[in-house]
């Protein structure tokens, strides 16, 4: 009994092992002390552009041997016992950039002795861009709290200043002073622009009503397209509606996802200037689990020092923005669990808005 135990356990660690390989997500390089790769995870080989029945058997040294030293993932010493842990690397693989942290030590058999070595690293890659959205996302999480103590603050006397700026606009009309009551309209047009600016940095603080649902996103965009059209008229801009057939439902505020879209083709139609094509296309990803909805223009493009600035607030290349409409796009999308992307490469901007479905139950 005690043997087809044991026998019973080796089966399932070998099988545990081919199926780790196989499926796991980490690159794994087992070798022997003859330095040669003895199996290599499927991830390993899809990250390091190797084919596993070409590597396998073969000396390390010449699977690397074309590489940079500072790409040199294995090194001899590795069989001297030299233990690694967390070691951070930086590899770049046709154009593709990982950021990578790696383990490596030697494996021993009964006696004590070497019988080969083994390498094995984690993609941290996104977890780079993960730490960026948490700080992000702290950042407005603090500039909601003082809009939302501030802007009541700042909205009050300003009603009154408007209340009796137009009183003296009327007195200045009945005395036929032209020149003063045109000062006048310039004062009101930019108390205007601050309660405006006022309504932006409420938007930031959590607002109060917020009533999440099951929510059909196909439905969402459709009512919306009128708008959009009207907007993309005005600019001499094409608008194109790619759907897709039955999309599951997601948890979502509809009015602030019909936000969301509009703020995202208001400003893909404004940098296209006139003329140019404007995009919407629905994608389900089921391996991630998310809707996915892509707004593409044919604009001038956003340049790369300028891309991973846009979701900050307050940052805008327009004259009038006031750079918080992304922010708040962002913060929308992150509280239901999704986020917002953007590729621009030279020619056109995609805007990529994910958001997750929930399992089905049954």
């Amino acid at each position: 009994m005690g043997g087809g135990t044991v026998k019973q356990g080796l089966n399932l660690l070998q099988q545990f092992a081919g199926t780790f390989l196989k499926d796991v997500n980490l690159g794994v390089i087992l070798m022997n002390t003859h330095f040669e790769l003895i199996d290599i995870s499927d991830m390993a080989c899809r990250l390091l552009g190797l084919v596993k029945e070409e590597v396998v058997h073969r000396p390390l040294e010449e699977i690397f041997a074309n590489m940079p030293a500072e790409h040199q993932l294995v090194h001899r010493n590795i069989l001297d016992g030299m233990v690694v842990r967390n070691h951070a690397i930086s590899w770049t693989n046709n154009q593709e950039r990982y950021e990578l942290l790696v383990d490596s030590n030697v494996l021993r058999d009964d006696h004590h002795q070497v019988v080969g070595a083994y390498i094995m690293f984690k993609d941290v890659t996104n977890l780079r861009s993960l730490e960026e959205q948490v700080q992000r996302s702290d950042r407005l999480a603090m500039i909601g709290q003082i809009a939302a103590g501030t802007a009541h603050e700042i909205r009050n006397p300003l009603t009154s200043i408007k209340g009796f700026l137009q009183v003296l606009r009327k007195t200045l009309e009945d005395k036929g002073m032209d020149r003063e009551c045109g000062y006048t309209e310039v004062m009101l047009g930019e108390i205007n622009r601050i309660n405006q600016l006022v309504s932006e940095f409420l938007l930031l603080s959590k607002p109060k009503h917020v009533s999440y649902d099951s929510v059909d996103i196909s439905q969402v965009v459709r009512e919306i397209l009128p708008i959009i059209n009207n907007e993309a008229i005005l600019h001499g801009v094409v608008v194109q509606y790619e759907s897709a057939l039955d999309l599951p439902q997601v948890v979502a505020d509809k009015e602030l996802l019909k936000q969301v879209f509009l703020n995202i083709c208001k400003n893909g139609i404004e940098a296209m200037g006139v003329g140019g094509q404007l995009t919407l296309t629905e994608r389900l990803d089921m391996d991630e689990r998310k809707v996915n909805i892509d707004i593409h223009d044919t604009g001038p493009g956003i340049p790369m020092f300028v891309v991973d600035k846009i979701f900050d607030p307050f940052f805008t290349t327009k004259a009038e923005g006031t750079g918080l409409g992304l922010s708040v796009c962002q913060r929308i999308i992150h509280d239901i669990g999704g986020n917002i992307r953007v590729s621009s490469k030279g020619y056109g901007t995609t805007f990529t808005v994910s958001i997750p479905f929930p399992q089905p139950l049954h």
